[in-house]
């Protein structure tokens, strides 16, 4: 049997996608999705995502890291928002559910898709670093020099021995002005850098806000694969109203064997 898959990018940020409304793929192989997103053997991405049916809202997405595991993904999620226009689920607006609960988000005129993302109260704050959950465990460091920084060797250190098995994505920035930062991401399930993290974007923009490294409630980051920026407000030191904005784009079709 052969089936239909899609391939989307936000910002080098890339992903599989499959029309699973009708409850063909069988998600319960997770050495299959594996497969499907290794860069050798398979499509190759990021990970691989399934837009479903919910009762509730315009769709469900469900995201998987190549390794099988399931979080929140920011850049998936607007590229879900893409694809679902494609499907013609949705016009230029969309609610739906992920793993994190329900978001809106919203297809701009010049084609990015701006998200929404969970209000957030818990952030804390250490001597070099923060934490923040965005949906999945963020951490956030600033640094020096990140063009040469060893993203992958020191992201993968963080990764086990300071979060163990369960693992945090590990956010290096390197800041502009006060508008804008750089930032490279090693991501968990994914196991190396990807060419940007919408989530950790997000919790790398208010990890800088909260520590006083911008006083702006709207942020740009330069990732690898693109940029990004996130607005918010906030109220009683509750990040509110989170928007991540940025490209998403389709790549290409074709079909694979299951």
């Amino acid at each position: 049997m052969f089936l239909q898959f899609y391939k989307y990018q936000g910002a080098g940020n890339d992903f599989i996608f499959i029309d699973n409304r009708d409850a063909i793929f069988p998600v319960e192989k997770g050495a299959s999705i594996s497969g499907w997103c290794d860069r050798h053997f398979g499509i190759g991405a990021d990970g691989l995502i399934f837009i479903e049916e919910d009762e509730n809202t315009d769709f469900r997405m469900v995201f998987f890291n190549p390794d099988g595991s399931q979080t929140m993904c920011g850049n998936g999620a607007r590229c879900a928002v893409a694809f679902a226009k494609k499907l013609g689920i949705i016009e230029d607006e969309a609610t739906f559910m992920a793993c994190d609960g329900i978001h809106k988000a919203r297809i701009n005129e010049d084609a990015t898709v701006a998200l929404g993302m969970l209000d957030v109260e818990k952030i804390d704050v250490f001597e070099n670093h923060v934490f923040v959950n965005t949906g999945t465990a963020h951490h956030v460091e600033l640094v020096k020099n990140l063009e040469r920084y060893p993203v992958v060797s020191t992201g993968r250190k963080l990764r086990y021995e300071l979060y163990g098995e369960e693992g945090s994505n590990i956010n290096f920035v390197e800041q502009k002005d006060q508008h804008t930062f750089y930032i490279r991401t090693y991501e968990k399930g994914v196991e190396d850098e990807t060419l940007a993290c919408g989530t950790g974007i997000t919790a790398a923009a208010i990890a800088m806000h909260k520590t006083g490294k911008t006083n702006e409630s709207v942020v740009n980051f330069l990732a690898k694969g693109g940029n990004l920026t996130v607005c918010f407000d906030v109220v009683e030191g509750v990040y509110q109203h989170v928007v991540l904005t940025g490209p998403a784009r389709f790549v290409y079709k074709g079909k694979k064997e299951i």
